[in-house]
């Protein structure tokens, strides 16, 4: 249980950044589109180092338990099966190079149509939810305090970084995106019936 547990919460330390690389580059997405060198020469190293910044903080808590009981672990199955269902769907409509995030921060990979169709004709981000699925299994399985901290900042931050992503994709797609916005939720999907 000690290592599924440190699973869990080094799992919640690289998701609960995911937010925080993005903040990185939505709201400079110009400058970075604008320079000649792959911009992930810096984002990449920065990425990693917040990745030892966030698990040298919350190291000292990792054994800290809300609880503990296997029962949990039969919910987390599923957030876990959500999360990598909403991930193959995600790459359905979606190239390699868009699910990297290339076209944000490179002016070379050209210009990509807006991807409404599929999982996104029901949900706009559906990676990021996949992400809080797959957080939210951990938290609930492990029952470990730092992994429920770390998803509430995963949670507080992503709102953020999606609001960003959001303004940029509209700069990007104007009246196209806007009107994509305006009929389907940014991660709460819509669910048809029948």
């Amino acid at each position: 249980m000690e290592f599924v547990r440190t699973v869990g919460w080094l799992a919640c330390v690289l998701y609960s950044t995911v937010p925080s690389f993005w903040l990185m580059v939505h709201p400079r997405a110009h400058r970075w589109r604008a320079r000649v060198r792959s911009p992930f020469r810096v984002l990449v190293p920065a990425w990693i180092t917040m990745w030892i910044g966030v698990g040298a903080l919350t190291g000292p808590w990792r054994k800290l338990a809300l609880y503990s009981t296997p029962w949990t672990w039969i919910p987390a199955a599923l957030l876990f099966t959500t999360g990598i269902f909403l991930y193959r769907r995600s790459g359905a409509h979606f190239s390699f190079v868009q699910l990297g995030g290339l076209p944000e921060v490179r002016s070379d990979h050209g210009h990509h149509p807006l991807v409404t169709t599929g999982i996104r004709a029901r949900v706009r981000h559906p990676v990021y939810l996949g992400h809080l699925c797959e957080m939210l299994a951990w938290s609930l399985g492990t029952g470990l305090v730092v992994c429920w901290l770390l998803t509430t900042f995963a949670i507080a931050t992503g709102a953020v970084m999606i609001r960003m992503e959001d303004a940029e994709l509209e700069k990007r797609f104007g009246s196209e995106f806007m009107a994509y916005r305006r009929k389907v939720p940014a991660i709460l999907p819509i669910v048809r019936l029948g």
